[in-house]
């Protein structure tokens, strides 16, 4: 296989576990990826569910920490959560001390939220106009997409948004918010009234910025604008990935980061010996997505051991979630993604993947990269 893999944690909490047992999970990962011959270990922002990966910027100071040459990063902190200035000083703090090896992966949750809501309040879907069906493409499903419209309005959803923002706090908009971001990195930012402002640490901080995306919309257009490498959310959003890569693909225009594009698209997976074994490691994927879909928020990762079959109406809300899965032995799920790789022209994967035992999710990756050829694991 010819790209890199990266690994993308989200520090899962297990059904009979604790916040401290997923973080100390996710460093052993860590090391693991780094020995295994993964390029990068990105961690996500989310708040008030089943994962421990709330806080990017110290999760990613306490991995760097925890291995030696990795690349540590974002995927991605969410601007609609927080000040150019805080993550540029959160992710300028954490370079100081392990330069050259900080990703700051940025995404635009806050703005798309309000954007969509205002979708639904005016009695449209927060799709927008998109495919129905699901279609394979060489190899690769994109399935009919997920309608959030009834997602946004879940009361508790409304609850999380509103503790992680100050009451009449709004987002600036995406384009704006990013450019402070690079402004206070290469020490150009100016205030509104021409104030020199200088992020100490922040200013001139050897971080690789990242935009992420979902659809054909401004992230991707964003991206390509600036000429920075783009993350194009397959695990999430796999209906409109393709479309995403193409619009940062026309968007793009060379910068001193970039002469030509570069994307990473995202997989979830679950590897193990055979095909059944991971099947059967995977079988409880369907509930903890559906505790997502349905408002209430991810639950501690459930246990097949213990859990009673998903009913065919949950299975319904989660459709698009399993049937892009990536379950089976190395060579099915190693297949199955370099049929991705081809269809997107994914510069690098970076991998997701969730079980209930941790054994379980290091022998899954270790598996992978193993099939994948890796560096690291060929030299072993």
């Amino acid at each position: 296989m010819t790209v890199p893999l990266s690994v993308l944690d989200l520090s899962p909490i297990s059904e009979g576990s604790t916040a401290r047992d997923a973080l100390r999970n996710s460093l052993d990962l860590a090391r693991s990826a780094e020995t295994w011959g993964y390029k990068r270990y990105w961690v996500a922002e989310h708040h008030f569910v089943g994962v421990a990966s709330s806080s990017p910027a110290v999760l990613i100071g306490l991995i760097a920490a925890a291995t030696n040459t990795i690349r540590v990063g974002s995927a991605a902190v969410l601007l609609g959560n927080n000040t150019a200035a805080a993550v540029v000083e959160a992710f300028g703090t954490v370079d100081a001390l392990y330069p050259g090896r900080i990703d700051l992966g940025i995404g635009r949750s806050g703005q798309r939220r309000v954007e969509a809501l205002r979708a639904v309040a005016a009695g449209k879907s927060a799709l927008g106009d998109v495919p129905t069906e699901t279609v394979v493409r060489d190899g690769v499903v994109i399935p009919a997409p997920f309608d959030i419209s009834g997602l946004l309005t879940s009361p508790r959803l409304q609850a999380s948004f509103e503790a992680l923002s100050f009451p009449g706090a709004q987002a600036p908009d995406f384009e704006e918010h990013v450019n402070e971001v690079l402004a206070l990195l290469n020490g150009t930012h100016r205030s509104r009234d021409g104030i020199e402002l200088h992020a100490s640490p922040g200013e001139g901080a050897d971080v690789e910025v990242w935009v992420f995306g979902s659809s054909a919309g401004p992230s991707a257009e964003l991206a390509g604008k600036l000429g920075l490498p783009f993350g194009a959310n397959y695990h999430v959003a796999p209906s409109s990935t393709l479309d995403a890569v193409q619009a940062y693909r026309a968007a793009f225009r060379p910068s001193e980061t970039l002469a030509e594009p570069y994307v990473v698209v995202s997989a979830d997976v679950v590897a193990a010996e055979d095909d059944a074994t991971a099947r059967e490691l995977a079988s409880t994927f369907g509930h903890w997505a559906h505790s997502i879909r349905s408002g209430a928020g991810a639950i501690p990762y459930p246990d097949p051991a213990t859990a009673l079959p998903l009913s065919e109406s949950n299975r319904a809300v989660v459709e698009d979630r399993l049937i892009t899965q990536f379950v089976g032995s190395p060579s099915t799920v190693a297949d199955r993604l370099d049929s991705l790789q081809k269809l997107t022209g994914a510069d690098e994967l970076v991998i997701t993947g969730v079980t209930h035992r941790h054994e379980d999710r290091l022998r899954s990756y270790e598996l992978l990269a193993r099939e994948w050829g890796l560096p690291a694991l060929l030299a072993a």
